[in-house]
C-alpha cells in the first residue's frame, strides 16, 4: 500500500489520480489502462503515482474501492426511502430511468470491473464483493423497516428477498447492456418487486 496523504493538499492530488485512472480503467479496461496515460491525465508526476500507490494493482484497488463509493453514495438518497413500498418503486424506477438515459449502455461498474479483475487478484475481488455486501444491506435494511412498519409480513424473509433482488438488478443490467435495451432491467425489477409484494399483508 502507498503512503495515504497526511494533508489536504495530498489526499486531493491522491484523489484526483484515482478519479484519472478510474476515467482510463472505464474507457480502455483494467488491462489496457497505463500508468503512463493516468499519470497524463491526473496529471501527475510518474513519482506521484508511486508515492501514492505501489504499483498498477494498487491503485486499481483504489480504483475499485472509489467504484463501490460512487455507485453505492449515488443511491443513497433512495436508500434512505426504501423502508416503505413507495420508496422501493421509486428506487427500481430510478435505476430503470438511469439506464435509459444511458440508452442501455454502461452496466453495472461494480460487475464490470468484478469481470476483469475478480479472477486475476482476490483483494480486488473482495473490495468489490464488499460493495455488492453494501448494497445488499441497503436493500436488506429497507425491507426490514418495511417489515416492522407492517408493510409487509412478519414471516418475509428479508435476507433472502434482498439477495433475490440484488440478483435481478445484476441480471437485468447485464441483459440491457448486451442487448442495448432497458426493458430486460425493467422486467427484472418487476419481478423483484412482484415477490416481495407478495409478502403484503392482503
Amino acid at each position: 500500500m502507498g503512503t495515504q496523504p497526511s494533508t489536504d493538499r495530498g489526499r486531493l492530488t491522491r484523489q484526483r489520480i484515482v478519479a484519472a485512472a478510474a476515467e482510463v480503467v472505464a474507457e480502455k479496461g483494467a488491462l489496457g489502462a497505463s500508468l503512463d496515460e493516468v499519470g497524463a491525465r491526473a496529471p501527475a508526476s510518474r513519482s506521484q503515482l508511486y508515492h501514492y500507490f505501489d504499483d498498477k494493482n494498487d491503485l486499481l484497488l483504489a480504483v475499485a474501492e472509489a467504484t463501490n463509493d460512487t455507485v453505492l453514495d449515488g443511491q443513497q438518497d433512495l436508500f434512505d426511502h426504501l423502508g416503505t413500498w413507495d420508496g422501493l418503486v421509486r428506487w427500481s424506477d430510478a435505476l430503470v430511468a438511469f439506464l435509459e438515459e444511458r440508452g442501455g449502455k454502461g452496466g453495472c461498474p461494480i460487475a464490470n470491473l468484478l469481470g476483469q479483475l475478480g479472477e486475476r487478484d482476490d483483494a480486488i475481488r473482495a473490495v468489490l464483493a464488499s460493495g455488492f455486501d453494501r448494497w445488499e444491506a441497503d436493500i436488506r435494511a429497507g425491507l426490514a423497516a418495511m417489515v416492522s412498519s407492517g408493510e409487509l409480513r412478519p414471516d418475509a424473509d428479508v435476507a433472502w428477498l434482498a439477495s433475490s433482488t440484488l440478483a435481478s438488478v445484476q441480471g437485468g443490467l447485464v441483459l440491457s447492456q448486451a442487448r442495448r435495451d432497458p426493458l430486460a432491467l425493467r422486467r427484472a425489477l418487476d419481478g423483484a418487486l412482484e415477490l416481495i409484494a407478495s409478502y403484503r399483508p392482503i
